[in-house]
Formats: C-alpha cells, sequence, structure tokens
C-alpha cells in the first residue's frame, strides 16, 4: 500500500502539473492523476513527469456523467474509451465516482438507470483493463438530503457493482465505511478484486445528525478505528494507492504544502501505530 496526495487536502487549489510536483515534493510516493490536463499533455510526458518525480499514478476520476439525462450520459459516454485508453497508457488502470445516497428519483428506478449506465461504461473500460470504483456515501446527512434512500450501506454498494461487471469495484473511504456502520469483516468479505481504490480520513466523534460531510480530521485525529481498517486492507492483500482525502479542518487556510504534509505526516503515523508498512 501507498500513500497519495488527494486534490481535496490542498483544497483544489493546485493544478496539474504543479499538483503532481507538490505530492513529490512534500514526500507523498504517489499522485492522484488529473484526467484532462493529463490527458491534454499526453501519455508520454505523463509517464516522464511521474518517472522524473518518482511518483506512482494512484487514480484518475471517472469522467463520464451518468447522474443527469440520457442524452447527457451519451455524449460523455463517447469520450470514455479515449480515457480508458490514457489510464491504461499510464499504468493507472483504476477510476473512481461517488454515488449519493439520496435521490429524488425512487430507488429501484434509478437502480435500474444506474446499472444500465455503469455496465456500458465497464464494458468500455474493460477494453482497456480499466477498473471503475463506486463509493458508498455514508452520513445520515446525504441519505436524508433528497426525498428517497439510495444505496448506502458497503455491502449492498459492493453487490451492486457486482451486478456491474467484473472490472466494478469500491471505492472504499475510511468516512464513508464508519458512518455506514461497515466492519473491517466487510473489507475481508470484499476482498482484494473488488476493492478498487481507497480514500484516507478520520471523523470527530458526533451523533449521526451532527455529522458533516465537508467536516473530516486527518488520519488519526478522531475516532475512526484506522488501525483495524489498514490491518483488513493488509489481510486481503490490497497493494495499490490510499488517497488522503480530507475537507475542512482549517486546511483552505494553510499553504497547499502545509497540507499536504500534514496529511502525508498524520498518516504515516496511522500506519506506524497500525504497524503496516507503507510503500
Amino acid at each position: 500500500m501507498f500513500l497519495s496526495l488527494n486534490s481535496v487536502l490542498v483544497s483544489n487549489r493546485v493544478p496539474w502539473p504543479e499538483f503532481a510536483r507538490l505530492a513529490a515534493q512534500v514526500g507523498f510516493p504517489g499522485t492522484d492523476v488529473m484526467l484532462k490536463p493529463a490527458m491534454q499533455a499526453g501519455s508520454a510526458a505523463t509517464n516522464e513527469l511521474l518517472a522524473q518525480l518518482k511518483l506512482r499514478p494512484a487514480v484518475l476520476d471517472f469522467p463520464v456523467e451518468f447522474r443527469k439525462d440520457d442524452a447527457t450520459f451519451r455524449d460523455s459516454l463517447a469520450k470514455l474509451p479515449a480515457a480508458a485508453q490514457f489510464a491504461a497508457s499510464i499504468h493507472c488502470p483504476r477510476m473512481v465516482t461517488w454515488i449519493m445516497s439520496s435521490s429524488d428519483t425512487p430507488k429501484e428506478e434509478l437502480r435500474r438507470t444506474y446499472k444500465e449506465r455503469f455496465t456500458e461504461s465497464a464494458r468500455i473500460l474493460d477494453n482497456s483493463k480499466v477498473r471503475l470504483g463506486l463509493e458508498f456515501l455514508g452520513p445520515l446527512q446525504l441519505r436524508k438530503r433528497f426525498k428517497y434512500e439510495f444505496i448506502w450501506r458497503m455491502n449492498d454498494m459492493l453487490e451492486f457493482a457486482k451486478e456491474c461487471g467484473p472490472n466494478v469495484g469500491l471505492l472504499l473511504d475510511a468516512w464513508h465505511w464508519h458512518h455506514a456502520g461497515a466492519t473491517t469483516q466487510d473489507i475481508i468479505h470484499a476482498g482484494r478484486e473488488r476493492i478498487v481504490h481507497v480514500h484516507f480520513d478520520d471523523s470527530p466523534n458526533l451523533p449521526p445528525e451532527q455529522i458533516r460531510d465537508n467536516e473530516r480530521l486527518l488520519p488519526g485525529e478522531g475516532v475512526i478505528n484506522l488501525t483495524g481498517f489498514l490491518k483488513a486492507l493488509q489481510q486481503i492483500g490490497y497493494t495499490d494507492a490510499l488517497s488522503v482525502e480530507v475537507f475542512g479542518r482549517g486546511l483552505n487556510k494553510m499553504p497547499p504544502e502545509q497540507a499536504a504534509k500534514l496529511g502525508l505526516e498524520s498518516s504515516l503515523g496511522v500506519f506506524r501505530k497500525a504497524g503496516v508498512p507503507q510503500g
């Protein structure tokens, strides 16, 4: 496993490729890759940049707009083959996206729509041997935002992912794992093949109704069982990235370099406490 710089940690203030240079400067072994500007630069330039900085590419955002009408979905889907080929060419065969845990569309109707769209997307990604990770969102605030509750439990999202294709799994975020009431056994049950990518963060000790998704803590500052989380990932043989994704905590008031360094140092402290090596 290795740690990766996520743009949320620096409040999305650093563009690509300066973002990758910041990751290397601070000491991150990996970096999340910003798809659009990296594609514009090209795979040769991106590979050269990462090699020069001695960085491992962690993950790319899924570029398909699946939440809107069918015409918008179709238009964005047409661009997916090139994005998938790019992901493969920079040795980063992983894309991720999040799924809101409530909606104004009834659950079964939305589930059918999303299943069709993700299944079609997964087939395109599989042509380039790219995997897709779907993120479940656990906090009560998000589950109650719209009229109908949608998938928010880890195991339910895992089953949905399996229905969408053999190359579809989970984006496992420690924050959402905790607030969805998931366990270390759920991670072990999911297994290595279905954990596509991981987000690393922590939570304050507050009642569910007071939890806000954009108010998180750095790893090791809160109440999430991150030792158990890491040991479960180690047990299933997870060897890819953990992107440090922390909203709030005053990070946007710090210089990006300071915020990035804090994220790295706090995460390394959790790895040491858990006795889990970090690549």
